[in-house]
């Protein structure tokens, strides 16, 4: 037992002598004596730990102790009623291949590329996505491809990262929309946090995008004369001035008021005016006014 106790010590301290700073943000969960891998009798010490600095499965070795921290941890707020997906961008193989290892994981689909084009040809599937995207590439710059993305109606969440990044580098990406700015060497929890807030913006992106879908098209269910009298009503004419307005008697209006609320599905005017609002109906300006 007093051995066993000693080699956990050895392989916390051979932890703490690699991630340096004494160990800052590393706590000492729990110690393990398990056999070696590959057989020969031998003896192993692994001690898993909680590690806000890198928050990644990363193993340690000295004087024959291995220390292990905690593997990266997907938040429970993730889920949705579709998969969502990670788009990686990123000229170096070793980074593509390592983040394809962390997002798959904690059980996150990924699709890797190795050039901005290379993203442009592909087909994106239609789930809750967010592009992790290295700020320099081959031929064109991650903030210029950000603003292409956007003039090409591509609107998907992005995270930068880079190892050469700047302050008025990271105020340029997070003003044009980014959801985060991230320096390398990445640590791989924040990068998990960072990609859950983008799913997270890329879901009600996707919601609000359908909500406007479906009340267009119950709008365009309306006739011309039913449209008129919706842009009217909720610019907040009375039935008397829509009717003066549109040269029809008042009963007339209160019937084509009666079918935009019901075709619309709403209840009330404020709910109408608020859907008149999501679609930027706007009224001409009336005449009887």
């Amino acid at each position: 037992m007093r051995e066993e106790r000693e080699g956990v010590a050895r392989a916390w301290r051979a932890l703490i002598g690699i991630a340096g700073a004494g160990g800052q943000g590393y706590t000492l969960l729990s110690g393990l004596r398990v056999p070696a891998s590959g057989g020969g009798g031998g003896r192993t010490i692994v001690i898993r730990v909680n590690c806000r600095r890198y928050g990644v499965n990363r193993a340690f070795v000295s004087d024959g102790c291995t220390a292990v921290t905690t593997p990266p941890t997907l938040p429970v707020d993730i889920g949705g009623d579709a998969e969502p997906i990670v788009f990686v961008v990123d000229d170096d193989l070793a980074i593509r291949e390592s983040l394809t290892s962390l997002f798959q994981s904690v059980g996150l689909r990924v699709k890797v590329f190795g050039s901005a084009p290379e993203f442009l040809k592909s087909s994106l599937p239609n789930a809750p996505s967010c592009l992790v995207l290295d700020i320099r590439l081959p031929g064109i710059s991650g903030l210029e491809f950000q603003v292409d993305l956007e003039k090409a109606g591509i609107r998907v969440p992005i995270i930068f990262m880079t190892g050469h990044g700047d302050i008025p580098m990271s105020v340029q990406a997070m003003k044009a929309g980014a959801v985060d700015f991230l320096t390398k060497p990445l640590r791989h929890q924040e990068l998990i946090h960072a990609v859950t807030r983008a799913h997270a913006v890329d879901r009600k992106r996707r919601a609000d995008e359908k909500t406007v879908s479906d009340l267009r098209r119950l709008y365009e269910s309306l006739t011309p004369r039913e449209r008129d009298v919706l842009a009217l009503v909720t610019a907040g004419m009375m039935n008397k001035l829509i009717a003066a307005e549109l040269g029809v008697s008042e009963i007339t209006v209160k019937v084509h008021r009666s079918h935009v609320m019901r075709k619309m599905r709403t209840r009330s005017l404020a709910d109408l005016a608020r859907i008149a609002d999501t679609l930027g109906i706007r009224a001409d300006r009336p005449k009887h006014l």
